[in-house]
């Protein structure tokens, strides 16, 4: 039987965490392909309906990427990102849904081994939780 991979859907800003995303391949940092990457202008565009869609979907993990606090391309992006994410985690908490399957993490452009290093550690995270219960509903 085959190793669970988790599947991780991240959404990532466009001015920061893509671009360390990028600086990652660039540089040749090595990190799981089990992540999918949405660029967004700004992390404050990513609507809760946007992750939750995506674990009832099936994915295994949310990574939200952005902007250091404070250094937000459109100044206040990230607080808002950070206050929608805490909202979700209690959203799934109460849904019974793991609440680590989310994560908002701040990585600027040049910080592209931290984006392989967070990568790497949600995958290592997600497949110590297991498959998202979701995928039994769907695919079964």
């Amino acid at each position: 039987m085959r190793e669970f991979e988790p599947r991780i859907i991240a959404f990532l800003c466009r001015w920061c965490s893509y671009t360390a995303a990028d600086l990652a391949g660039t540089t040749r940092q090595q990190y799981p392909e089990n992540i999918r990457i949405i660029p967004l202008m700004c992390t404050g565009a990513v609507d809760p309906i946007y992750v939750m869609k995506a674990l009832m979907d099936g994915a295994d993990g949310v990574l939200i990427g952005g902007c250091h606090p404070g250094d937000c391309h459109y100044q206040s992006g990230n607080y808002k990102a950070r206050r929608r994410i805490a909202i979700v985690k209690v959203v799934l908490k109460q849904m019974g849904f793991g609440e680590d399957r989310v994560w908002l993490r701040w990585i600027s452009a040049s910080e592209g081994k931290l984006f392989a290093e967070t990568v790497t550690a949600m995958v290592d995270s997600l497949k110590a939780l297991g498959p998202n219960p979701m995928k039994k509903l769907w695919y079964s």
